[in-house]
This record gives C-alpha cells, structure tokens and sequence, in this order.
C-alpha cells in the first residue's frame, strides 16, 4: 500500500475521514450559534408552555436552545398560533406504553411552525430515550409519533372515504385513534369552506426527526413527517428522517414542495404520496436499513397513489420531481403491510413525473398495478403510464394515457437473471395487482412485454446498468447498528456524473442541473454532518472536528499534532 505521510491541513482531512464512523455525538449541538452542551440545558415539558385540556398552545411559544424539551403527550399549534424554534434547540419525544397515546407535534390548520434552523445548527427532534452521544442505535424505530402538519391545501377525499371528515375535501389525518376537529386537513367544512393550494403552515429547514413514527396498527400510523393537505406557501428544505417506524414523509394530498430532504434507516417507505399531492420535489435521498440481518423490513423508494378507497377521483396525485437517489437493501419478502419493496410502487390511478434519478438494489425497479375489478370503469397506475390506447386510457375510461412519466433514470441492479423467479431476479418493471387482506403481495406479476421495455427504455430514456462506478451499497451495521466503518463500502454519488438530456424548468424552484441523481459529484454532500457521519457518502464537511464532537476545539488539535508526520498505511 502507498505509504502517505501527514503535513499541515491535509493531515486533518485524512483524518477526519478515518473517523468518520466510530463517533455520532452531538453532545455541543448548536455550538456555532452560542448554545450550550446539549447535557447542561435546562430540562422544560411542553404541556408546562401553557395549553388547554386538549393539548393546544394557548399562545404564540418560541422554544430556544438553552433549554431541552420533552414532548410528554401530543401538543397541538392550533389555528392563529405560530410556535418558533431556534437553530440548535433539541425536542425529544417522550414514548407511551399505549401507541393510541403516542407523544407528536401537530400543527393544525392556520398554525404555523417557524423551525428554521442552519446548517451549522440544525434543530434536531428525537427520542425522549436518546442521549444524543451516538450510543442509541438506529434499530429504536416508533419511539414517539413524529411531526404533523394540517393544511387547507386541495385533496381528492370524499365523505365515502375511510378518513373522510364528513364533507368533501376534508379528512382525519391517519395514526389517530380518536377522530377529533383537532386533527382535520383540507378545506370544504364550515371550519375552513375554502380550498387554499398556497397555505403557509411555515417552515421546517435544517430539522432532523428521529426514532419517531409510533404504529397505532397496520394501516394507521404515524410518519416521521406527515403532511396533510399542506400548501406550496410551506418551506420545507434540508430536512431528514431517521429510524422512522412507517413512512418516512408523507403526503396526504396538497401541494407542498420540498427539496433537499433525506431518509434514512425507515420500516417502510422512503417517500409516500396519495390523495391528490400535485407538489415539487427535488434531490431526495432515501437509504434503507439493513434488513438482512433481520433489523427492519423497508418497503418501497416511493409509493405512488392517488385512489385509496377505489372512487376514481378527479384530482389525480400528480407530483414533478427530479434528481432522486434510493438505495435499498435488497430485501425480498413483505412483512406487515409492506408489500413492495419497489423503487417506484405506482398504485391506484396515480400520475406524476420523475426524471433525472437514480434508483438501486430494490426487488423491482417500476412496479405498475393493473386495473382493479373494483374500481369504477377500471384503470390504474399502468394505463397511465403506457403510450399505448387501451379500453381504460380512452374515451370512457379513468386512465389518462402519459400522465404517469418516468423518464432519464437509471436503475441499477435490476438486469433480470434467467431462469429466476420475479422475486429473485430485481427486475427493472413489474406489472400486476396486489391480493387484498394483510399482507398483501404481489399477484400474478410478470415482468414487463417487449413494447413495454422498449417505451421503459428506448422512448422514455431510461437506463438499465449493473453497476455505477463510484455507487456500493453492500455494507453492515457495528455494535451499535450504526453504519459499520469497518466495511466501508457504501457510497450513493456515481464518480462522475451521469448526466441527462433533461433539465428541470427555470421556474425559481429547481435548480436547473443535468445529472441524475440527488449529489453532484464535482460538489460536497448537501447531506448534514451528521447524517454523513451515518452512512459516509463523504467525508466530513468539516474536516477540522476530528473527533467529530461538532465543533473544532482543543481536542481536535490534540489528535492532529499526535498524527504530523506520521506515516499512514
């Protein structure tokens, strides 16, 4: 092996990427903004900021970083209340023996969240059980309920739907036990009669929320991040969800945008939409945990809906996104209600758009449901994706032909093997219908026709490879199910771009860019310090914090000078 020997600031970046992996504290968050170590703040409940018997902040609350709070039952920032957060403050939700009495913050519709915290000094959610010293392990999903948001944004709910709130466009938001008007999104009721596709429910930007997403029961959970009818006034960038017990994100209708958003270690899907979201996305990153030692089970990269209850609805989910990048872990068989795993899950009816991605180590790469024999006038995710007329894409039918586009991708992983059973092989497209019941699986799935592949590829531009240089994603847990440094192997950014012929539109939301993928390989990670710590895309952004405590200090120049000019080998 080359033998290196250190000098100056170099030898600091070298090591700081050896010791990237062996330290997750984060015991002087918020340092840079004249916080306090994490384990000197004063201890402080939510309930004691003053709210009434039912968990609603009486007034407007600024939560600030010298303090430590604890979510100890579910706080609600109801309608013409605005609850502020300051860079560096820590949250941690307190768990409950009883799911139904999970522990979340919920905003209500007309509330409104100011988390805007920096890079330098994020605001981090986590577990009540968490001492944020690197020692709690990432297997510790649904420890509380996660965070909330109700807006008055447009969805295609009816009052035959299963969380219908008795009027058209309004409903309760999943992973309540108990349906109460605290817990309503959308518009249509005497409350809030009007629809609002620019409602402001406020800001999350550099927000980590961890160990959260607590599972009343299979199919009514709560997500790290849930987003019910939230409008595109919202700001929500360079946020991340880790160790989520269901979905990591996701949206119920609405029309929020978000960008720079990061998923990691979930026990289901990556990114999950349904009921009418028509918003923005662009770089998402989604990282599964290892499920083959038997950690979590994941499900899909995105799942993709639009009809939950069968009505066909009008308002289709119709969200645009690019520069994507999911990586799995191979699991094959569903758990639960988790019947994918595929990159691209597209369910009932749903339509949307996503370019310029990269999606890898799924079972399937785009898996399209079939017409359903319950669904009026048939039709489903493929006969919206197809180019070709069909009974249900035509005159009569529900299906819109093209609306469903998934164009300059690559799929890496998914070349089919012979003689393998669609289980075993990853095939890049799958087409069928699922079983009903739980859990359900896949039914009588087949691999995609020849016309198929031919739009899959030849018109629609999508590439099918074994490998990537640059892109490994065959790794392992340590002790304390971190990402094992001793492995080594797990990089998400391709060496040198892939690029696209496609580029994003100029329309003061996307950064116009021609590479696929969530990281720009000529750049560094937009990924926060410590979620780089966690799965070593790269190295340090700070590459002077060698012992990665969060700030540069004496300690750090202590390992520095004990490494000058030695030799690395």
């Amino acid at each position: 092996m080359k033998k290196i020997t250190f000098s100056k600031i170099v030898a600091s970046v070298a090591i700081a990427a050896m010791s990237i992996g062996t330290s997750f504290a984060q015991l002087n968050l918020g340092s840079e903004c004249g916080c306090p170590a994490v384990g000197s703040r004063t201890p402080v409940t939510m309930s004691s900021l003053g709210v009434n018997g039912n968990g609603e902040l009486l007034a407007n609350q600024t939560l600030t970083c010298n303090n430590v709070y604890t979510l100890n039952q579910k706080i609600y920032v109801p309608s013409g209340i605005t609850l502020t957060i300051q860079p560096g403050t820590v949250i941690k939700g307190a768990s409950a023996a009883d799911p139904a009495n999970a522990t979340a913050l919920i905003v209500e519709r007309g509330g409104k969240i100011i988390a805007d915290g920096t890079q330098a000094c994020p605001i981090v959610f986590t577990s009540v059980a968490d001492p944020m010293d690197g020692s709690y392990s990432l297997t510790n999903v649904g420890d509380w309920g996660g965070i909330v948001l109700l807006g008055k944004a447009a969805n295609n709910l009816v009052t035959t739907n299963t969380y219908s709130g008795g009027y058209n466009g309004v409903g309760f938001i999943e992973g309540f036990s108990a349906a109460n008007a605290r817990d309503l999104y959308g518009a249509g009721d005497p409350i809030f009669p009007t629809t609002d596709d620019n409602d402001n429910s406020g800001i999350l930007r550099y927000v980590s929320i961890r160990h959260a997403g607590a599972i009343l029961a299979i199919g009514n959970e709560l997500n790290g991040l849930s987003l019910g009818s939230v409008g595109r006034g919202t700001t929500i960038e360079h946020l991340e969800t880790v160790a989520a017990a269901d979905d990591n994100i996701e949206f119920f209708g609405g029309t929020v945008n978000v960008k720079y958003c990061s998923v990691l270690f979930g026990d289901d899907d990556m990114f999950d939409y349904d009921l009418g979201w028509k918003g923005k996305g662009q770089f998402l990153f989604g990282m599964a945990s290892d499920s083959l030692t038997g950690l979590h089970s994941t499900d899909n990269g995105f799942e993709a809906d639009a009809d939950d209850n069968s009505k066909a609805p009008a308002l289709r989910s119709h969200p645009i996104i690019y520069n994507v990048t999911l990586i799995s872990n191979g699991h094959v068989n569903p758990t639960a209600d988790n019947s994918g795993p595929a990159a691209i899950q597209a369910k009932e009816l749903t339509e949307g758009e996503i370019y310029n991605s990269i999606f890898a180590n799924f079972r399937s790469g785009l898996h399209l449901a079939t017409a359903r024999s319950n669904a009026t006038n048939k039709g489903d995710a493929y006969d919206n994706w197809t180019n070709t007329d069909n009974a249900y894409n035509t005159t009569g039918g529900n299906a819109v032909k093209n609306s469903l586009k998934v164009k300059n991708n690559t799929f890496i992983g998914f070349t089919p093997k012979s003689g393998a059973s669609i289980r075993s092989a990853h095939p890049y497209m799958t087409i069928g219908s699922m079983t009903t019941g739980t859990p359900k699986i896949w039914k009588a799935a087949t691999v995609a026709s020849t016309a198929d592949s031919v739009q899959f590829i030849a018109t629609d531009g999508n590439s099918v490879v074994a490998s990537v240089p640059g892109i490994d994603y065959n790794w392992g847990w340590n002790s304390v199910a971190h990402y094992s440094y001793s492995d080594n192997s797990f990089h998400a950014t391709p060496t040198t771009n892939i690029t696209s012929s496609m580029t994003p539109p100029a329309d003061g939301f996307y950064s116009v860019v021609n590479y696929r993928g969530a990281f720009d390989a000529t750049k560094s990670s937009w990924l926060s310090e410590w979620a780089l710590n966690q799965v070593l895309t790269s190295q340090s952004s700070n590459p002077t914090d060698l012992n990665n405590d969060g700030i540069t200090s004496t300690p750090d120049f202590n390992i520095f000078v004990g490494k000058f000019g030695q030799v690395n080998q």
